[in-house]
């Protein structure tokens, strides 16, 4: 004789001879009947519901932008010189000359979801962009980093030659001078303009920056010109936030600048470089107050605006 589990279910034949399992047949009778009872409006809802959340999750066409980390080119990043001089002399400065930076999310490789788009739409520090607007529908990861890669690496070239000739200028002896620069994970040839500042900053003897800290942006050509850039106005979020009073801002970006400036920052428009290490030695010296910032006179038409 077998003993019987309380806890199993009792099979029994039903009247057409068969077997039915009653917990679990009554179970689905009661969601059968529960189900039928719901109001159409009910089960519009409920699929309106998952369809948002499956939107919200789904892959986004845009990429949102925020501020970015800073680097000061004066000092190491990485245990190494952001600007390394051989076979000439070097100065030090007492301050920070501090590259600027945006961070992109929805770029290849670094996919983002609507939700994050939102999100982006909403938070004031933010912003939002269509892809195509940043960069080449079907572009891979490993394209857009080369890409980026190479943009850096013809805006250091670029910062070398025009620091090198404005430091031959000032009386530097750069004949023989060897310069490289250093800086992990950042793209673009938006920094051109502080690599130049910071090279000729190392190599006068004028403590130029003397204690304060200076954020820029802005390309440059080996003449020394500086160009425009995007995403200044995230750029500047980010100086404020890691202690910069001062920002150097190319003129031709001007029209994003005027309105966007945080709390004790101050902008000054520039143009050059030789511009810019002028502004960066009446800031030193406590003379800054004359310098120009921008103002809204006319629209600033120029094409490729480069992060």
């Amino acid at each position: 004789m077998s003993s019987l589990n309380p806890h199993e279910s009792i099979v029994h034949p039903d009247s057409n001879g068969s077997q039915t399992n009653e917990p679990h047949h009554g179970m689905f009778r009661r969601l059968r009947v529960r189900w039928h009872n719901r109001p159409k409006r009910y089960f519009i809802g409920l699929f309106t519901v998952v369809l948002a959340l499956c939107l919200m999750l789904a892959p986004s066409p845009y990429v949102v932008e925020s501020p970015g980390p800073t680097e000061n080119v004066l000092g190491k990043a990485d245990g190494k010189e952001v600007i390394s001089v051989g076979n000439a002399t070097t100065y030090p400065d007492r301050g920070k000359l501090l590259l600027t930076t945006v961070n992109a999310s929805g770029v290849p490789g670094y996919p983002i979801s609507n939700i994050w788009a939102l999100i982006g739409w909403l938070e004031p520090h933010m912003n939002v962009l269509p892809s195509e607007a940043v960069f080449p529908v079907g572009q891979s990861s490993e394209e857009y980093d080369q890409e980026a890669k190479a943009d850096m690496d013809s805006s250091m070239e670029a910062a070398t030659a025009a620091g090198l000739a404005y430091a031959r200028q000032l009386g530097a002896n750069v004949s023989d001078a060897d310069v490289s620069m250093h800086i992990e994970d950042i793209g673009g040839p938006s920094a051109g303009m502080m690599y130049a500042l910071g090279l000729v900053d190392k190599l006068t003897p004028e403590n130029e920056a003397n204690g304060v800290t200076v954020a820029g942006t802005g390309t440059i050509d080996k003449s020394g010109k500086v160009g425009a850039i995007g995403g200044i106005d995230l750029k500047m979020i980010g100086a404020q936030q890691d202690g910069a009073t001062w920002f150097l801002a190319p003129a031709e970006n001007c029209d994003e600048v005027v309105g966007h400036v945080p709390n004790r920052l101050r902008d000054v428009k520039v143009s050059t470089l030789e511009e810019a290490y002028t502004a960066l030695v009446k800031i030193g010296k406590g003379e800054a107050a004359s310098l120009p910032r921008c103002t809204v006179t006319q629209s600033a038409e120029h094409s490729g605006i480069e992060e």
